[in-house]
């Protein structure tokens, strides 16, 4: 099995395509691990570099997405199953007040293609709920967004309430959305900010790389 045509399937966002090679492949006994790593995160990293370089816009990001997840599909209870550790487990959520979700979805999705363990919130969600996916949930990052300018300080609000419950040590904080900027994430004590979703996975990486490092 070439891994590169499972690739060229995500890029190309032919989901029926991915999700047979992905079956093929399992039956033939190739490892999901393998999937993963050689097949979906080097097509989403060619998808997330596209949408960086505006060759790709939304829709296109989104049918790649579909095609990555597809396969996911498949080979994510045989990696749980198989007890091979996730990246990172991540927490997304629209902060409370806010109901778009359209971004915060495809950050998830970067996410998910790129390797990590995505606990999605939704939209509208209170800081309490980002608390219990540290107290409860293991997540090393969480991810705030917000598409309006009223709800912005929900951010801060979310920031603080992990400060209270004495778990923000535990967890990196990344934010994100249209009215961000990295100013703004400095000034709500944020640990990263990301300006569209290929850069996410970026600054993800670079979270969980310096929280490995103490």
């Amino acid at each position: 099995m070439d891994f590169n045509d499972l690739a060229q399937m995500v890029i190309s966002g032919d989901n029926k395509g991915a999700e047979s090679w992905t079956q093929e492949a399992l039956d033939s006994g190739v490892e999901p691990a393998a999937i993963i790593d050689s097949g979906l995160i080097p097509g989403m990293e060619e998808v997330g570099r596209r949408f960086k370089s505006a060759e790709y816009h939304m829709p296109e990001v989104l049918i790649s997405a579909r095609a990555m997840k597809a396969s996911l599909a498949l080979v994510r209870p045989l990696v749980t199953d198989s007890g091979i550790e996730p990246k990172g487990r991540v927490a997304i959520g629209t902060v409370r007040g806010d109901l778009h979700d359209i971004g915060k979805n495809l950050v998830g999705m970067m996410l998910e293609g790129a390797g990590y363990e995505v606990n999605d919130l939704g939209a509208n969600v209170a800081p309490e709920a980002f608390v219990d996916a540290v107290e409860n949930g293991g997540a090393d990052l969480i991810c705030l967004s917000a598409l309006l300018t009223t709800t912005m300080p929900m951010m801060n609000s979310t920031i603080e309430a992990l400060t209270q419950a004495e778990v923000r040590g535990r967890v990196g904080v990344m934010i994100g959305g249209a009215p961000v900027n990295q100013a703004y994430a400095d000034q709500v004590g944020a640990d990263g900010y990301a300006p569209d979703s290929a850069t996410a996975v970026e600054v993800a990486d670079a979270l969980m790389k310096k929280r490995a490092a103490g």
